[in-house]
């Protein structure tokens, strides 16, 4: 009743990204391509890619690695060799043995033609790890028996010269997940948009049909509403329409909620690209105290192992000579991704010595601690030796004074 009728309610209008049509999509100011796959710079910009890059390149560089020789049927450090202060300490004037096998690994991961490294060497002797910037040394493969060509400044160095790092399928993971990296890296540009300049619209003005507007009319109301309630910190202010204009909000179906369930999808699925447990790239939804040890150990064994194996391959072709190559090989030690904790540790240290499998010394080199003189011996500790059976003699003295 007059005047206090009451003005009806705006209608609600109902859109959602699952199926945008084309307004809905310029208002969100997307673009259609016909493939999501984004370059290599761009994709590690992705936090996940970055992270599976770093977790599993920084892993195999923490590992000890060690110049062994074989001896008899065990194998056996051999710190003299020349490679070994190349790998454990400075693989060149200005790189460490770290930094070179962790940017090896990564290149591996990031580049089809892997990560390549050139061994100069001085009376035959390896002297030097270079790593070199990219497309300095270049590979090409022979047709039939894919033998690989290496040239150094386009003059080519023979291929035990060469370290050369590659993952299976001749391409890498980052490249054969590019459309997964993309969609991530999409998501991203969505989100950013989405907080920083209020991207997801709470409704549209829409004029009577009677109502003519000219381009530069439309775009100084378009200017004064984003100078008004633009951004994240005017989204409280009330809004004030002229010449008939009406405020329609939109509303978004419960399928768009699930926005960030789709970000952690693609986390998974990146994680999943590179072999790593998404709780290694901090991914911890399902993480739990009794799952993470176990993931920990199928990270070494179905992620790490490949690459381990293949980068020992790969130094031992350019560092080993091919005549000392059945007797010296170059290992890394995976006990250091194993490692239980000091409690575990000592309970099976115990257990091994009880049950004479090793020795007190070979659980003291273990933890890297220094050998005593009794401690070669295979005993039980907690048995204490038999004395000889009383045979009803009496003693050697009593026998002599009788």
């Amino acid at each position: 009743m007059w005047p206090f009728t009451k003005k009806a309610a705006p209608a609600v209008e109902t859109k959602s990204l699952a199926e945008p049509d084309a307004e809905l999509l310029a208002i969100l100011g997307a673009t259609v391509n016909g493939t999501a796959a984004v370059s290599t710079s761009t994709a590690l910009t992705v936090p996940a890619v970055s992270a599976a890059i770093r977790v599993i390149s920084e892993a195999v560089a923490t590992l000890e690695v060690k110049v062994q020789r074989k001896d008899g049927d065990t194998w056996v450090d051999d710190e003299e060799h020349p490679a070994c202060p190349l790998l454990r300490g400075f693989a060149s004037p200005w790189l460490s043995g770290f930094e070179t096998i962790r940017d090896l690994v990564s290149e591996s991961l990031t580049r089809d033609f892997g990560g390549l490294a050139w061994v100069n060497r001085i009376d035959g002797k390896p002297a030097e790890i270079i790593h070199y910037r990219q497309a300095i040394i270049s590979v090409q493969y022979a047709p039939d028996t894919g033998e690989p060509t290496y040239r150094l400044s386009g003059q080519v160095v023979p291929t035990r010269d060469i370290i050369h790092l590659t993952g299976p399928f001749g391409r890498c993971p980052l490249n054969l997940a590019a459309e997964a990296i993309g969609v991530a890296w999409q998501m991203e540009k969505y989100a950013a948009r989405l907080f920083t300049n209020g991207a997801r619209p709470a409704g549209v003005l829409q004029f009577p049909a009677g109502v003519k507007l000219g381009d530069s009319a439309l775009a100084k109301i378009k200017a004064g509403w984003n100078a008004a309630f633009g951004g994240s910190g005017n989204g409280a202010g009330t809004a004030i329409t002229w010449d008939g204009a009406e405020w329609k909000p939109l509303s978004f179906s419960s399928v768009d909620s699930q926005f960030l369930e789709l970000r952690k999808f693609q986390v998974d699925e990146i994680a999943r690209a590179f072999r790593v447990p998404p709780s290694m790239i901090y991914s911890l939804d399902r993480a739990t105290w009794s799952n993470s040890e176990q993931m920990g150990r199928e990270f070494l064994t179905y992620c790490l192992e490949p690459h381990l194996r293949a980068l020992e391959a790969a130094l031992t072709r350019a560092l080993i000579d091919p005549g000392d190559r059945r007797t010296f090989r170059i290992w890394f030690e995976r006990d250091d991704l194993t490692r239980a904790d000091i409690g575990q540790r000592a309970t099976a240290y115990s257990s091994l010595i009880t049950s004479r499998v090793i020795n007190p010394n070979e659980a003291r080199k273990w933890e890297g601690l220094p050998s005593y003189a009794e401690g070669n011996a295979f005993a039980n500790p907690n048995v204490t030796p038999a004395k000889p059976a009383n045979d009803n003699n009496p003693p050697i003295a009593q026998q002599q004074a009788a």
